[in-house]
């Protein structure tokens, strides 16, 4: 079962960019706004511990988790394939096998 890549990316994307945006107001809630950069900031250009930093984590969350839930799925997709390819090969070979009255080129398993 191959996964649709579209679909996938736009779920992952939403869903970190909704994660990072409750992630943000749980943190104001428990400690207050403050404008101090956090590890996050270093990467997502603009992210801080405020209103406006949890509209800027979201957007930043929906981006890059949208490139990673791309890249997983075309990366799942790509291993799939070349599992059905190898099991399709080894399926007609092993349908040549039983249907040869020569054997000699068939493996013995």
């Amino acid at each position: 079962m191959q996964l649709n890549i579209k679909a996938f990316a736009l779920t992952c994307g939403i869903l970190w960019g909704v994660g990072l945006f409750f992630l943000t107001w749980w943190l104001i809630l428990l400690e207050g706004s403050s404008g101090d950069p956090t590890l996050i900031g270093r990467f997502y250009v603009g992210y801080n511990i405020s209103p406006s930093g949890s509209i800027i984590g979201f957007l930043w969350g929906c981006a890059d988790g949208a490139i990673v839930g791309l890249a997983f799925g075309w990366l799942y997709n790509f291993i799939i394939l070349q599992m059905a390819i190898k099991k399709r090969k080894t399926a007609i070979w092993s349908t040549f096998c039983a249907r040869s009255s020569s054997r000699r080129y068939c493996k013995v398993i």
